[in-house]
Parts: C-alpha cells; structure tokens; sequence
C-alpha cells in the first residue's frame, strides 16, 4: 500500500488527529529545554555571568540522561488510557507551573534556585516524555510506526527552530519576564489536543510479570537485544559527529554569528523537520529494511560531501549545501532510529525499553561529540570528516550484515 492510501486510511479513523496530537506533545516537551539551554545563555552572558556560571546550565540536560531510572514506575502506573493522561497532564502542569514561577526570578539574585527549578521542570518533562512513548507504541500499529515517529522528530526539531530562532528573538525584545509565561502558556495548549481526542485507543498488552524498578537493567538481558543495540551505537555515529562540530568549522571559515545561526539553526533545522516527515513516509512505503539502507547510504554521502568541502575553502553555495545535507541526514536517521527502538519493546514495558534505547544514544552522542573535538583539534576538519565517514561506513556495512529482509513482512 503506498503510503498516502495509507495515510487516507488512517486518516479516517481519525489517525491524522491522533498524528497532530502527538506533534503537539512532542514540541511542547522539547521547547522549554530548547530555550533554556541556548537562549539563557544569551541573558547570562548579558548579564556579565562568568562562563563557568554558564557552562553549569548543562546541568540542566541531566534529568533527560538519567529518566531511564523511573520510567518503569511510568509503565507500572500507565496501564490504561486514563492513567496515560493523567500522567501526562500532571507532568505539563507542574513543568509549565514551574516555567510561569521561574519568569518571575531575578536572573542574577535567584540563579540557582532558577537553575535548581529548571531541573526539577525538566523532571517532570522528561516524565512526560516516557509516558508519551509508550502511548505512542502502544496507540500506533506496526505499519504506522513511522508515521508518529516523524511526529516525534518533527516535534524536536521544530522545538530547535523556534526555541533557538523565534524565541531568541522575542528574548531580546521583551525580557525574560514577558518569553517565559508565553512559554508556559504554550505547554499548557499543547496538550489540549490530547484532552479532546476520544478516538485515541490503546492496545492491551498481556504482562507476564509485574513492573519492577530494575526493569531498564533486564533490558539488556535479552539476546536478541544487543544487534539492535550495536544499530543505535553506529547507525549516525558519523552524522552526530559532524554536527558537533560544524558551528566551529563555520566559526573558523569566517562566518559571523547571524550567518551561522541562519545556517544551522534556521536552515539545518527546517531541513530536519522536513526529512523527518519524509524518512515517515519512507518507512511506511518502503519499510524498515530498506528504509534502513537507504538512509545509511544518504549519510555516507553527506560525510564525504563533508571531507571534499573541507579540502580547501568552500564557496558560500557549498556550505549551504553541506549544512543542508548533514541536517537532512540527521532528520532522516532519527525517524529509522525512534521507529526500530519502538520495535524493540517489551509489552508492558513500552517507556522503560524505549527511553534505554534512546538514551544509549545520547551517551554515544555525548562520547563522539568529545572524541571529534580531540580529533578536529589535532588533524584538522578535513580529516574529522574523513574520520565520521569511516563511521558511516562502518554503520552501512552494520546494516547489510545484521539486518536481514524477511519475507514474510515488508516493515523489517
């Protein structure tokens, strides 16, 4: 079936509400984390902040590395549609009730008890982020994985754009005073949508054994697991890398701040969102499998478009293109990403195995990002990116080995 028959189909059956309301719950989830952790370093620099008063806003990311610790309580307590919602409503309005107290602080009197409320905000968002995973596995069939899943990414990358573009903007117009109710504001209306649709249903899973606190470490007993677990370590190694440090190569190609912000974060993310809503696409008409080689293919070619740019000086034309392309990749490859790790769940324990998995990927985001830094610094950025497209081979080769089609289904 082509994927807009497919998503006919699914939209009479209400599947295209069901796609918005996960849009909005991803956004508004991702927004205040985005802002918080780019925007307010902006304020505190105005400010005359030191930059190791600066650098402790990293902090702030730490309850999102670190959620997999109480997503089993989250699947113990989600077991029906209502208890879903409730979790999730809660989760906003504590995380917007902490916003709207936080934007009436004084930056510089009360920062760390502003830094302190972030935290415990963001507990509640990433609280909200486990119970919207497992909603979405449990809401979704196999074959429209891929469609809520580029709702998922469309959703953060969105959140990039408007919380490092759009919000930046309004920051410097109108004070910290006036963005951050506004910023509560939305949370709270992001999950109206959620509240009004009756059509949204789950599939009741069988638990074989109750929820425990030690369930994200059984995780990994699992055999089958540890293929799938290589994919997330691999599949944009290479991609992840490059990002890390592209503002730098721009930085030191003579690019000023305004240009780079338009290229990375208006450009790059607008080309995210819009691969985010094409991998979807992908994976519902092509499937996983050759959704899986296709993109992985696509990504070695971004790194080695990288490695000739980086050669010599390339024109304004070329690095346009590169951003473009490294932005495209990463969007496509997260959609793949979300869609596998939703296969790979335990029925019962939908948040606790998807939040492991995407968390695994955030360590090895965090590891590459520090290894391409050390490898950028002493051989230059031309061999940085040969060193990333040697992961991106090492990624495709991954797939073709490990991953075969099975016949008897077109989504693997």
């Amino acid at each position: 079936m082509h994927w807009t028959e497919r998503l006919i189909t699914t939209k009479s059956e209400g599947g295209k509400y069901n796609l918005f309301t996960f849009f909005c719950l991803y956004i508004a989830q991702s927004l205040p984390m985005t802002f918080f952790s780019t925007a307010l370093q902006v304020t505190m620099r105005q400010a005359s902040f030191s930059l190791s008063a600066i650098a402790m806003l990293q902090l702030i990311k730490l309850p999102w590395v670190v959620k997999f610790l109480w997503a089993p309580m989250v699947d113990k307590y989600c077991n029906t549609m209502a208890n879903f919602k409730k979790c999730i409503f809660w989760s906003e309005g504590i995380y917007a009730f902490l916003i709207l107290f936080v934007g009436h602080l004084d930056l510089e009197k009360d920062f760390f008890f502003i830094i302190t409320l972030i935290i415990i905000s963001l507990i509640a968002s990433a609280t909200q982020d486990i119970a919207t995973d497992a909603l979405a596995v449990l809401s979704f069939s196999k074959k429209d994985k891929g469609l809520v899943n580029s709702m998922q990414s469309l959703g953060s990358f969105s959140a990039t754009l408007i919380g490092s573009g759009v919000l930046l903007a309004l920051l410097q117009k109108f004070g910290w005073h006036y963005v951050l109710p506004f910023l509560a504001l939305f949370v709270m209306i992001a999950i109206i949508p959620l509240w009004r649709n009756k059509k949204l249903k789950i599939q009741t899973q069988q638990q074989t054994t109750p929820v425990s606190m030690a369930d994200f470490l059984w995780f990994f007993t699992r055999r089958s697991i540890w293929k799938q677990i290589g994919f997330l370590c691999l599949y944009y190694a290479g991609i992840i890398g490059s990002l890390s440090m592209l503002r730098p190569y721009l930085v030191d190609l003579g690019y000023s701040m305004q240009e780079i912000g338009f290229m990375s974060g208006i450009l790059g993310s607008a080309m995210a969102c819009v691969a985010s809503i094409v991998s979807g696409h992908l994976i519902s008409s092509l499937g996983r499998f050759f959704t899986r080689r296709l993109v992985a293919f696509i990504s070695l070619g971004a790194t080695l478009f990288l490695s000739f740019m980086a050669m010599g000086t390339p024109s304004y034309a070329m690095v346009i293109t590169g951003v473009s392309l490294i932005w495209l990749c990463y969007g496509l490859s997260s959609v793949v990403v979300y869609t596998t790790s939703m296969d790979n769940v335990r029925p019962g324990r939908e948040g606790t195995d998807f939040t492991v998995q995407i968390v695994i990927t955030h360590f090895v985001g965090i590891l590459l990002s520090l290894i391409s830094g050390r490898v950028a610094d002493t051989f230059g950025y031309c061999n940085l990116f040969l060193f990333e497209s040697m992961l991106a081979v090492a990624s495709l080769i991954y797939v073709f080995l490990m991953f075969k089609k099975e016949t008897s289904s077109r989504q693997v």
